[in-house]
């Protein structure tokens, strides 16, 4: 898999497709750029997709945590991301966001403005950060140590595959029946998760809290006038929908759209829904910059 240099890192990455429009895939936490991977080949013609693996994801590097993790903070992961687009020769794009991607690409927007044109977020952490509690804290920490744990909590990121009672506590996740394809991605991705760096595992509900407890991009969100499409699983118990609606409400071109039957990850629970919503935002458009 081929890597970009981003400052003291080198970052895995790949695209699919290629046209005069580009977008950039922004993963959410303890995922990878390959989350996209049964989507992508039903995107639309003419459009380049670029995915690029946080540091310490997928095929990135995984430097060793600073104390405060300072090195793994949604700032960080924003500077990695235009230095890989530099790196890249990508001048101007559009942004496709999962998860915390959606606070990464906040900060991009914020910092270089005039390099992107339209956003697709799915389930976004908003730029009003995220609260995790101690106890949530040592889910993560149970995490690192338990590919049990592990399966249980991503699970609760991709609902609609599995059993309902199946997602209780102390229970092991059961798929649903007649899952096809969807079944052995979610194993492979679930893989991919469990080897992810600590930076990731602690870092980022760490820096999460920082981001919510600073309030610095609430108080920006009017600021960011890039035209905003956001999916929203109805499914979805991480994403609180009134973080959603005041996003809506401050950023100046921005509305939200409610998926019935899905959760956190429409892009793995189901691809097809998925490319039809991302074709449909980025299919079409004039060239890279065009919104």
């Amino acid at each position: 898999m081929p890597k970009v240099r981003a400052g003291e890192v080198q970052l895995g990455w790949r695209e699919w497709g290629e046209g005069d429009t580009t977008v950039l895939f922004i993963h959410g936490n303890l995922a990878s750029k390959d989350w996209i991977d049964l989507a992508a080949p039903l995107f639309p013609r003419g459009v380049r997709v670029v995915g690029i693996d946080w540091r310490g994801c997928g095929d990135s590097d995984r430097p060793l945590p600073t104390k405060d993790y300072a090195n793994y903070s949604m700032r960080q992961h924003a500077a990695d991301m235009l230095a890989a687009l530099d790196e890249l020769k990508i001048s101007v794009c559009h942004l496709a966001t999962h998860s915390t991607g959606g606070i990464i690409a906040a900060r991009m927007l914020l910092e270089q403005p005039e390099r992107f044109g339209r956003v697709l977020a799915l389930d976004p952490i908003t730029p009003l950060g995220m609260t995790f509690n101690d106890e949530q804290i040592d889910l993560f920490r149970a995490m690192m140590k338990s590919r049990e744990v592990t399966r249980a909590v991503m699970a609760t990121a991709a609902s609609s595959l599995f059993v309902p009672e199946s997602l209780a506590p102390n229970v092991m996740p059961q798929f649903r029946a007649g899952l096809g394809e969807l079944q052995p991605f979610f194993e492979r991705i679930l893989v991919q998760t469990f080897g992810v760096s600590e930076g990731i595992w602690i870092g980022t509900p760490f820096n999460l809290n920082l981001e919510r407890e600073s309030r610095e991009l609430e108080r920006r969100m009017a600021e960011i006038s890039h035209p905003h499409l956001v999916i929203w699983g109805e499914k979805d118990g991480w994403i609180a929908p009134a973080d959603l609606s005041a996003m809506a409400a401050a950023m100046p071109d921005c509305r939200v759209v409610t998926i019935p039957g899905v959760g956190h990850s429409m892009n793995v629970e189901a691809p097809a829904l998925y490319a039809g919503y991302f074709g449909a935002w980025f299919g079409g458009l004039r060239g890279k910059g065009a919104t």
